[in-house]
């Protein structure tokens, strides 16, 4: 079941918005790199690639010294020609069929993001998590070899290949990175400036990257923070792709929801989780690795069918959670007609009841051991205590 426009609208509304007000930031911040920043990045070249110094302190981030001793440790030299090499044929059609919905979902966002980087001469670059190129927009100038080497899709971008960059340090340290001219290791790559942030899919994996890349430009930190929101964008709009029956804006209580902070989790019609972005997989203390589907009861403290009511409502509720916080939740419906599964015998409940219920199903599969069942729901025992009126 596809997903409405009204409901697709919720990740892109604010997308173009979000981009032209960060560029705006950004281009008040430019400036030309202080001389005492290319001196440093000089010094560091020096102690770690010619000198081979371990362990000193260079004043550039640790995980650009890391990589630049990765790619020592590859046997890999500073001054060695870069042949920017693009995979295979049948290895990009396999990257292809696999990058499909990170592409489609970045489209929107790219675009846009293009036309408002076009006149600071900077374009964008979508890879994969192995660093290989499924994407380029902006105004890339063809007859400038430095563009054109590395603005082609089926590029091998990765470490291994190209050395340090924006593209191999984001999907490396999972943040965004700020990378200018010799911060790269290769001296063929030292005339890029990039800014890069990964971007996680709707399971909470890393799909690839988002890179702003300048040639011979001026540094531009501050485009760091315009590529992390706009991966984020990118995040909304594919999660929000994916067939689902209800979408779930969370915010803490005191933020209004509608933030660029807000989580966002869809769920199927019988209450399971379909995926999360990265702000609600922080909120929720969602694991990546399980292989088990997790259902909205498991962390609600709330009867799961309760949340397809709340789309009703038009301000948002707080409901509570197994940790014992609260959230603020806006629900979504994606269509008129869903049917909610209500086999579920707390189904139409109060809270108080529901949750009552849930806590002596659980003491009762621990055999009555109240500090199993408190562990296993992340209460307290005093909690378990109190809902069941047992005195401690």
């Amino acid at each position: 079941m596809a997903p409405p426009p009204s409901v697709l609208t919720l990740g892109f509304s604010r997308v173009k918005t979000n981009i032209l007000s960060l560029i705006h930031i950004a281009a008040m911040a430019l400036h030309e790199s202080p001389p005492d920043r290319t001196q440093s990045i000089e010094r560091a070249r020096a102690m770690v690639l010619q000198d081979r110094t371990h362990a000193v302190s260079t004043g550039l981030p640790t995980w650009v010294t890391q990589s630049w001793q990765r790619c020592l440790d590859m046997g890999l030299q500073p001054h060695q020609s870069v042949g920017f090499d693009t995979i295979t044929a049948q290895h990009m059609r396999r990257v292809q069929e696999a990058s499909r919905p990170l592409v489609q979902a970045a489209q929107p966002v790219l675009t846009e993001l293009a036309r408002v980087i076009a006149d600071i001469r900077y374009f964008a670059i979508l890879t994969n998590a192995e660093g290989i190129v499924v994407d380029v927009h902006g105004p890339v100038d063809r007859q400038d070899r430095r563009a054109d080497a590395i603005a082609r899709v089926g590029v091998d971008l990765s470490e291994r290949s190209v050395g340090t960059t924006s593209i191999s340090a984001a999907l490396r340290e999972l943040q965004p990175v700020w990378l200018h001219r010799g911060e790269h290791f290769f001296q063929d790559t030292s005339a890029y400036s990039c800014a890069g942030a990964p971007v996680f899919g709707p399971d909470g994996l890393c799909a690839g990257m988002l890179d702003l890349t300048g040639i011979e430009t001026q540094e531009r930190p501050a485009l760091r923070h315009l590529v992390q929101r706009s991966a984020r964008s990118i995040e909304n709009s594919w999660l929000l792709s994916t067939a689902h029956a209800l979408v779930l804006r969370l915010s803490w209580p005191g933020n209004p929801p509608g933030g660029d902070s807000d989580g966002l989790i869809t769920l199927d019609h019988e209450g399971h989780l379909v995926g999360a972005n990265p702000a609600a997989r922080q909120m929720l203390s969602l694991e990546t690795t399980s292989s088990a589907p997790l259902h909205a009861s498991d962390v609600f403290a709330f009867p799961w069918e309760n949340l397809f009511d709340a789309a009703a409502q038009a301000t948002p509720q707080e409901i509570p959670l197994w940790s014992g916080l609260r959230l603020q939740i806006q629900a979504i419906r994606t269509g008129a007609h869903t049917t909610v599964a209500t086999h579920s015998p707390m189904a139409a409940k109060p809270l108080k009841a529901a949750q009552t219920d849930m806590i002596r199903q659980a003491v009762q599969q621990a055999r009555g051991n109240v500090a199993e069942a408190a562990r296993a729901l992340g209460i307290s025992r005093a909690t378990v205590y109190r809902k069941l009126g047992r005195p401690h």
